[in-house]
């Protein structure tokens, strides 16, 4: 049987993504996750994706943040195959023990991210994952944690990055996105 090549598992990836117009508000066109993640292939596809990237690039990595709640759908997976910890970034109030914290701007008011301080050690490098890049406000958030613990942020990484939004400009750190629209 033959290798599929990168390409192929994009498209095939994309092709999976919904899309959903007016959602949540009019106006907006919701791009799905989990379309993708309902199909089996379209898995196994996104696994190879985000883990060939990671080994390319950042074969040094020792930890994989994931954002709440979907960055927490790729964490897990993406340290297992890579053979590292994993760590979860999460809203206010919902981690046990001594949490650092970083508020961040949403669209209409603020929001705020923890995580827990003993989850990176000094100088640790790190990789935050999340499924979507909008306007970057999260993702620097997470930035902003990793770095109050000391960790080296090497890449925020992204299934889906909605461009005409400009999330990217707003972030410190390198980012990379499987799917842009």
């Amino acid at each position: 049987m033959s290798e599929v090549s990168r390409a192929d598992k994009l498209n095939y990836v994309k092709s999976k993504i919904g899309e959903y117009l007016d959602f949540p508000k009019k106006g907006i066109v919701f791009r799905d996750i989990f379309g993708a993640l309902t199909d089996g292939k379209a898995c196994v596809y996104l696994r190879d994706l985000l883990v060939e990237h990671i080994r390319t690039t950042h074969p040094d990595v020792e930890l994989i943040v994931g954002l709440d709640s979907r960055g927490f759908l790729f964490n897990l997976l993406l340290a297992t195959e890579l053979g590292v910890g994993c760590a979860p970034i999460r809203k206010k109030g919902k981690l046990a023990g001594d949490v650092v914290s970083v508020e961040y701007k949403l669209e209409y008011g603020s929001d705020t991210f923890e995580l827990q301080r003993t989850a990176i050690k000094p100088g640790q490098k790190v990789v935050i994952v999340d499924d979507l890049l909008a306007t970057g406000g999260s993702l620097l958030a997470a930035s902003a944690l990793v770095r109050k613990l000391d960790g080296v942020v090497l890449e925020s990484l992204v299934v889906i990055e909605l461009l005409g939004l400009d999330g990217r400009k707003r972030l410190d750190c390198e980012v990379h996105s499987l799917i842009q629209y």
